[in-house]
């Protein structure tokens, strides 16, 4: 087991082990935790100080075993406290065994209906691995918007567009998504008849209309949000590919820009960078033959990391 496991994670993992093998010892607890006999005895010293009703039983065969009466209060979360309680949890990064993301599910399935399907949302298209400094949007703002989204209702949202300026917008909340730790709302904007992707930390009210939308159909809200986060930035990107669109899809990540297929040999990419040399490492890793046009500094980007490449082949 990771050596960065939470106390709190592997004092829940202690719990279910000894609820599913009574009897265990001290020893194997530490075994499958991956840390000492005495420390697998401190996390039964936690569950005991929860007032959990954990017996040891002396002798050969002995061993911890849960005593009578560990009762489970029911849970009873409103859809502010579940998407607080998901917020959370999607905070710092986790193994794909790990116990806390298995009870997340676990409560996840015995919520009520609307509220389970709103957290659940949001649980399936998160992304760990958090860019540093991420500032988490206010539990009840996405809530409702998760809501909104999941039982298509319109909504009229302020969003501070600066510290000095909030716009009140008009929106359907066709999704709301997770890339990286930072939370997005992709929407329709009927101010502006356009789609849009706003920061959900950004957004500090929402309001139902008593309207309601239909999303696009097949709509992918995480393929659409990569690609609007890879536009926009200095340097405007073109690069023309020497193989079919469904070949290069393999190769791009969504968050590289947006593919289109120029003929059923050829594809061209749009995007746009802050940093020129990095976009030309990614670049590099096409199989195909490409070209980069209008885009002099990614071309010199190129050149550069090719002179590189040539100079560390050549050896000493």
């Amino acid at each position: 087991m990771a050596h960065d496991v939470s106390p709190t994670a592997r004092t829940l993992t202690v719990l279910e082990l000894i609820q599913n093998r009574p009897g265990i010892t001290a020893e194997q607890l530490g075994d499958k935790l991956g840390v000492s006999e005495r420390a697998a005895r401190r996390y039964v010293a936690i569950l005991r100080e929860a007032e959990i009703p954990i017996e040891s039983v002396r002798g050969p065969y002995g061993g911890y075993r849960v005593g009578r009466g560990l009762r489970l209060a029911p849970l009873m979360f409103s859809t502010t406290e579940a998407l607080g309680l998901v917020m959370a949890v999607l905070e710092s990064p986790r193994g794909a065994d790990d116990p806390v993301d298995t009870a997340l599910g676990k409560i996840i399935r015995v919520l009520p209906e609307p509220i389970a399907r709103s957290t659940d949302a949001i649980r399936q298209v998160s992304a760990r691995a958090a860019d540093p400094g991420i500032r988490a949007p206010e539990p009840a703002i996405a809530a409702a918007l998760v809501a909104a989204s999941t039982e298509r209702r319109r909504v009229v949202i302020d969003y501070g567009l600066r510290p000095d300026r909030v716009a009140s917008m008009d929106v359907d909340p066709w999704a709301v998504v997770v890339r990286r730790g930072r939370w997005y709302l992709l929407c329709w904007s009927h101010a502006k008849e356009a789609q849009r992707v706003l920061r959900v930390d950004k957004v500090i009210g929402v309001q139902e209309t008593g309207g309601e939308f239909c999303a696009p159909a097949e709509l992918d809200p995480l393929a659409v949000v990569e690609e609007h986060l890879a536009m926009g930035w200095k340097y405007p990107i073109e690069v023309v590919i020497d193989a079919p669109v469904d070949e290069v899809r393999h190769w791009i990540a969504r968050s590289m820009g947006r593919l289109e297929a120029l003929s059923s040999a050829q594809t061209r990419l749009l995007a746009s960078t802050d940093d020129p040399y990095w976009y030309a490492t990614k670049l590099a890793d096409l199989r195909a033959p490409y070209r980069i046009l209008g885009s002099a500094e990614l071309q010199e980007a190129s050149r550069t990391l090719g002179r590189r490449l040539l100079e560390a082949s050549n050896g000493a």
